[in-house]
């Protein structure tokens, strides 16, 4: 790798080669909450080492300490052996520290070499261009990924923005590397080419990896040593080599269960139960529907595809191929341009009394936007579907005092955290509003649900919980179209699984006989 960008004047004497990384007794209050408790933590240099557990178990407040972008209230952070105040991130950086975020951070109107230049923290008066360029090209020579130097982020796809996000750390040689998510957008292809190269730089013993994931696969690939946060503390370490995902997810939630991702039995007993749906005629069925998209071209081009009752249909691909559109245009949120859509044989154009008859319920993505009304109450939000019949409405007037009752007893049944059924329910965490909604969509009979990324930004609890509501609509003979872009979740609930890329249906196969790297490929753009 050549050499970086120079470290500011009066910069802190910066040692070479993989950092070693230690907290002791680590704590963090935000008032009267406690996000870090007597964190201790070993990282020794030249390894990989994977940060596990729930939303809010403090996995980024314990590298945002690291990354001086929060002071810990207590506690210390040791560097090579030697205590460090970093008091913000540009002492962080002098030591050798670099963080690439889950959020991208890309500066959009500029190109791949002014954002390279841009994260040496100092870009002088007069640049010249000819030798920064011949620099630029050098150093993406020493790496896997190939960017054009003079395209702009905005025209990159997901999966070469966060490439370009971690070629900004390595640019800057870090001794120390913090990656936050950093496969969310990518397919397997790339995560593994991504994570492949990280873990050799970490092998040469130029620089230690900090890396923050939910994926039990990528830490049992990747990773050297692990460490479980739950609840602010440390409660769980082990060298990847003598412990296991059935350990790590009793250690993430505190009980005795696996994951479903792990042990999957209730998917057994499921597949047992349901007859097979291949012969039976389609719950839901879509026939050449297009869609435009918000910049006013086609976002989904010409797409059929079918789901039966009894089945879970899974939905792959790369963010920005067509998948928002299609849930948009079957939800009645976006309009179709053309093709037709059957619910149980009968025309379907998402109307409220169709919804209502045909028995259709959707869990979509960001459901506080897509789904509710940010400042009516939890018992308001719960009756939107069925606020005008019975037992919520009678004789023309609305019961209040009914949907309360109901909302009371959704609250216990889904174990929803909130001040009352009262509260606006904008004022739930991203996991209580979702589970609401699902109280909500999954009241009574189903015959189609539409799911887009369920599951996203929730903790391991929550998925197992939303995971197991849509195995029990597939018991009942509910169709299920799952759009997701985690592979594992798909690979892990559909029946068949379908790859869209470029607005179409690219690819299909049983989930069975799937194959990760060929589905990746599909996604990709590639066959």
């Amino acid at each position: 790798m050549i050499d970086a960008p120079a470290t500011p004047i009066g910069a802190l004497p910066r040692g070479l080669g993989a950092m070693s990384l230690e907290t002791c007794g680590l704590g963090m209050r935000f008032g009267g909450f406690d996000a870090l408790r007597d964190v201790n933590l070993k990282v020794a240099p030249g390894t990989v080492h994977a940060l596990l557990g729930e939303n809010g178990a403090g996995k980024s407040t314990l590298v945002k300490c690291v990354a001086g972008f929060q002071r810990p209230t207590s506690g210390s952070v040791l560097v090579d052996g030697r205590e460090q105040a970093i008091a913000n991130p540009v002492v962080a950086r002098e030591l050798g520290i670099g963080m690439v975020y889950q959020h991208f951070t890309l500066a959009p109107g500029m190109t791949v070499a002014e954002n390279l230049l841009l994260a040496g923290g100092r870009v002088p008066a007069r640049i010249d261009w000819r030798r920064e360029r011949e620099r630029l090209a050098a150093f993406l020579d020493t790496t896997p990924f190939r960017l054009d130097l003079e395209a702009k982020p905005q025209a990159l796809a997901a999966g070469e923005k966060q490439k370009l996000e971690l070629l900004k750390q390595l640019f800057l040689k870090p001794r120390l590397l913090i990656l936050d998510e950093p496969t969310s957008v990518l397919t397997p292809q790339e995560a593994d080419e991504v994570l492949g190269h990280v873990r050799g730089f970490a092998l040469s013993g130029l620089c230690t990896v900090v890396i923050i994931t939910h994926k039990f696969r990528e830490v049992m690939a990747y990773a050297d040593d692990v460490t479980v946060l739950r609840r602010g503390q440390a409660v769980h370490h082990a060298a990847v080599a003598q412990t296991d995902p059935t350990k790590l997810a009793q250690a993430m939630v505190g009980g005795a269960e696996a994951p479903s991702e792990v042990v999957d039995a209730d998917a057994a007993m499921v597949s047992a139960a349901v007859a097979s749906p291949g012969n039976a005629p389609p719950a839901l069925e879509v026939q050449g529907l297009s869609a435009m998209g918000d910049r006013g071209t086609l976002a989904v081009r010409d797409l059929s595809l079918s789901v039966a009752p009894g089945e879970i249909l899974g939905v792959a691909g790369v963010s920005g191929n067509g998948q928002r559109e299609l849930v948009e245009a079957l939800v009645g949120q976006r309009a179709r341009a053309a093709g037709r859509v059957r619910v149980q044989g009968e025309p379907y154009a998402a109307r409220r009394e169709e919804n209502h008859r045909l028995k259709v319920r959707s869990l979509p993505e960001e459901p506080l936007r897509s789904a509710c009304v940010g400042d009516l109450s939890v018992a308001q939000n719960m009756a939107l579907r069925d606020f005008d019949r019975p037992p919520l409405c009678a004789g023309g007037r609305l019961r209040f005092s009914e949907w309360r009752r109901r909302a009371r007893e959704w609250i216990a049944d889904y174990g929803i955290k909130t001040q009352g059924e009262n509260a606006p329910i904008r004022s739930l965490s991203g996991g209580n509003v979702q589970r609401a909604v699902l109280a909500r969509e999954l009241h009574g009979q189903i015959s189609v649900l539409i799911a887009a990324n369920p599951v996203f930004g929730l903790d391991f609890a929550a998925v197992r919980e939303i995971h197991g509501r849509l195995r029990e609509v597939k018991r009942q003979g509910g169709a299920v179209l799952l759009i997701s872009e985690d592979l594992d979740e798909l690979l892990e609930l559909a029946d068949r699984i379908v790859v869209m890329s470029g607005g179409g249906i690219a690819f299909e196969t049983p989930a069975a006989q799937a194959d990760r790297q060929t589905l990746g490929a599909h996604m990709g753009g590639g066959h």
